[in-house]
């Protein structure tokens, strides 16, 4: 097949783009700059220029892959600093990637006769509905309101998802039918990524500047980055439309998974730290992520797109795959 990965060059896109051209397909990663190009052509594949903010720039460039398959893989998460109070501010440019982008990825993927259309969702734990049970499944339904720090995220996300899921309507507006698949990857961790050595989460545990906030009860989910990349290329391949989460097998609560990753990358155990008084300085969401969100199950992944983590557990990949 021919096959369009908008952010080619990102953390998601280096492992995808060899599995699929090891597989026998002719894959097009976008980048923004040439040497993005060059890094796209070592490893197999056919690298084109795009912003993905513009929507010209995103038609010429798909219309030169000509593809069967677009997967969207466009974020802007290098820099973070993990501040929970300005969530918002630090995805400012995430959100634009997962509104105008999407939008513009829809449009163009329409315009060659795209069959499949695959994007990047989130489900490591803040998304879903803070109530009933700690593990969430995708029929389980998104929060109303995450908190102010992250309604803009939230709303972000609502839109790529309900854009690409709606594409498979054959009542749409354009009369193009796609397939769309959401895949609503957990936390990364592994080499580049925040939870690593060298990571945001890594270096705060090492200097001892992430604590435990209340009773440490939020529970997130994780995967490993090189399992988001099979996991992409699985979905690439085959399953329904629809949405999948894509973590591992055993989603943790903060009190768990903390103190042990603290463990491996160096760090002292984290402190306790009350609610009350981490509440000035990490904010309602900030608490929220430490007291209350929910993970995710990974049972639909494994079942209709036959994808099975490697690092079945958080466990395991932190402390051999952690990079």
């Amino acid at each position: 097949m021919r096959i369009f990965i908008a952010g080619g060059t990102g953390a998601v896109g280096i492992r995808t783009v060899p599995l699929l051209v090891a597989a026998g397909h002719e894959v097009y990663g976008s980048t923004r700059r040439d040497a993005g190009c060059e890094a796209l052509a070592r490893m197999g594949a056919t690298g084109i220029v795009m912003d993905p903010l513009d929507a010209q720039s995103v038609r010429d460039a798909v219309a030169k892959a000509e593809p069967e398959v677009v997967v969207h893989q466009l974020t802007a998460l290098s820099g973070m600093t993990g501040n929970m109070k300005k969530w918002d501010q630090e995805f400012a440019m995430t959100n634009r990637l997962r509104t105008e982008g999407t939008d513009h990825l829809l449009a163009a993927a329409r315009e060659v006769g795209a069959r499949r259309f695959v994007a990047q969702s989130y489900g490591g734990g803040w998304t879903y509905e803070r109530t009933g049970g700690w593990v969430k499944d995708e029929s389980s339904p998104l929060i109303d309101d995450p908190g102010k720090e992250a309604r803009r995220s939230l709303a972000a996300i609502r839109h790529l998802e309900h854009a690409v899921t709606a594409a498979t309507d054959p009542s749409t507006s354009s009369g193009h039918r796609l397939e769309g698949l959401v895949l609503r990857y957990g936390n990364f961790y592994g080499p580049g990524n925040a939870a690593s050595r060298e990571g945001t989460i890594g270096e705060l545990l090492r200097a001892g500047k992430l604590p435990v906030v209340g009773g440490g009860t939020g529970v997130w989910s994780f995967v490993h980055i090189d399992d988001v990349g099979s996991a992409t290329a699985a979905a690439v391949e085959g399953g329904e439309p629809g949405v999948y989460n894509i973590v591992d097998d055993e989603p943790a609560p903060v009190n768990q998974w903390m103190p042990f990753l603290a463990e491996q990358v160096g760090g002292r155990n984290p402190m306790r730290l009350p609610a009350w008084i981490a509440r000035p300085l990490i904010g309602e969401f900030g608490v929220a992520m430490m007291t209350s969100v929910r993970g995710s199950s990974n049972a639909k992944a494994k079942r209709e797109l036959g994808w099975t983590p490697s690092y079945a557990t958080w466990r395991e990949g932190f402390r051999t795959g952690i990079g």
